[in-house]
């Protein structure tokens, strides 16, 4: 199996419980936090709902100065608008990943700050994990969200307490 076959296998795995997870974001409670340095539940749903997208500049840029970029986050102001971020973000992800060679996923990836580097690696390597455990790292954090605003939290890698029977 070619590599990136590999990482298609495994974002579109963690894609079925990512958009499970969002599909339970309830109207209503976009604006809850459990902390106040925690993001809002929205702002977390859309910022999960954009990750795959990363995927993109990761196979086709040689890196990013994070100071450099024009970055604004999603605006969401319905679940219709998050799933469709979601889905045109996995898409482009996937499309990505498609034409993405072995040897132009374990070309180095450099991530800049106002020019000094943070870090440098195969983009394999901030596929996975930049971009697909921190997909799944946010998801977890949405569970809490969607727990505490008596959302019933969907299954992941086996039942929930809210699907366990």
């Amino acid at each position: 199996m070619s590599k990136n076959q590999s990482l298609i296998a495994e974002l579109q795995h963690e894609a079925v419980s990512t958009r499970k997870s969002l599909e339970r974001v309830k109207e209503g409670t976009y604006d809850f936090k459990p902390h106040e340095k925690s993001m809002t539940l929205i702002r977390l749903a859309g910022h999960l709902a954009e990750i795959p997208g990363w995927i993109e500049p990761t196979v086709n840029l040689n890196g990013m100065d994070f100071a450099k970029m024009d970055y604004k986050p999603p605006v969401i102001t319905n679940n219709a608008e998050l799933l469709a971020l979601f889905d045109k973000s996995l898409a482009e992800g996937l499309k990505a990943l498609e034409s993405a060679s072995d040897d132009n996923l374990m070309a180095t990836w450099t991530a800049k700050n106002n020019g000094e580097v943070t870090f440098a690696m195969a983009r394999i390597q901030v596929i996975r994990g930049m971009i697909i455990k921190h997909l799944v790292h946010h998801r977890a954090q949405l569970g809490i969200y969607l727990r505490m605003t008596d959302v019933p939290v969907p299954a992941t890698y086996g039942p929930t307490a809210d699907e366990y029977k």
